[in-house]
């Protein structure tokens, strides 16, 4: 298969249909390339609070509410566009009001023949938590597709390596992130190839790019697409599948060949994932004194 994940850049935006042409060029211009799976960031849907003009789009509580309340209308343009252009599509995440509780972090996965079906964020950053209070949400979810078991670390989440392990059955991970600073990203970068080495399996990071002085949740992005497997037979040395360029909008592609995840995971020079289970507790406390 052909991925396409996205170094995504927010406007402001409007009018809805402003949203809707947006969308449909990003989708028609991976799926002119031949991507077959579009992979897009967490809180790339926060634009859409400036419909509701500055002041609510300035708000930290206020934009959650009014990006969550357009999610129906996100979720059938989506559909829409999974359709028409046969095409899996991982929305980008959205804190979405979900019942009586706080808002949660959630990416919705959506299919060509109409499925859809959501990831919540499980492990809140430091902002997300102190300022934003955004609550963990499902559990994780293992999606069994056409294109191979898919399993979602939303941006943080892919920084632990349990999280990633529950995903084990997993043939792609994808990883949507929004992180401030260049730290930020490369924190993402490294959890994202750590569990692509630890998997034998392709991770998939799409980024939030450009600076927004209309927003307090999303004024600074740094990041950009990248696609990692493990470095062992059938992929490249570095393990890096594609990488696109920091902070330019667009989309990176890259060749899956599922064949070569069975395939190292049976017979790599290494077998990480198989050998997991011996990581057993060894250490002991020693005192050492003069002589």
């Amino acid at each position: 298969m052909k991925v396409a994940t996205a170094a995504y850049d927010l406007d402001w935006l409007e009018s809805w249909a402003q949203y809707e042409d947006k969308l449909d060029r990003w989708v028609r211009d991976a799926i002119g390339q031949g991507a077959e799976l579009l992979v897009f960031p967490e809180y790339g849907v926060m634009e859409l609070s400036t419909l509701d003009g500055a002041e609510v789009a300035g708000d930290l509580e206020r934009s959650i509410h009014a990006v969550s309340d357009r999610m129906e209308d996100v979720h059938t343009l989506h559909q829409r566009l999974a359709r028409e252009y046969n095409v899996y599509i991982l929305g980008a995440s959205a804190a979405v009001v979900d019942g009586p509780g706080r808002p949660v972090n959630r990416a919705e996965l959506y299919a060509p023949d109409g499925g859809q079906d959501h990831q919540d964020k499980q492990i809140m950053t430091r902002f997300e938590r102190e300022q934003w209070d955004i609550a963990p949400g499902g559990p994780l979810k293992l999606f069994d597709t056409a294109l191979g078991k898919i399993g979602v670390l939303i941006c943080y989440d892919s920084e632990f390596p349990l999280l990633g392990r529950a995903l084990s059955e997993a043939d792609l991970i994808l990883v949507p992130s929004c992180t401030e600073a260049l730290s930020g990203y490369w924190r993402v970068r490294i959890g994202a190839m750590s569990r692509a080495l630890e998997n034998q399996c392709v991770t998939v990071m799409a980024s939030l790019v450009g600076n927004n002085d209309w927003s307090e949740s999303v004024d600074m992005n740094t990041g950009t697409g990248g696609i990692f497997g493990p470095p062992d037979k059938g992929f490249p040395e570095t393990g890096v599948l594609a990488e696109g360029v920091l902070n330019r909008p667009g989309w990176t592609f890259a060749e899956i060949d599922l064949g070569a995840i069975a395939a190292v995971r049976a017979d790599g020079r290494v077998l990480n994932r198989s050998h997991w289970g011996e990581q057993t507790t060894r250490v002991e406390s020693v005192t050492l004194s003069r002589l």
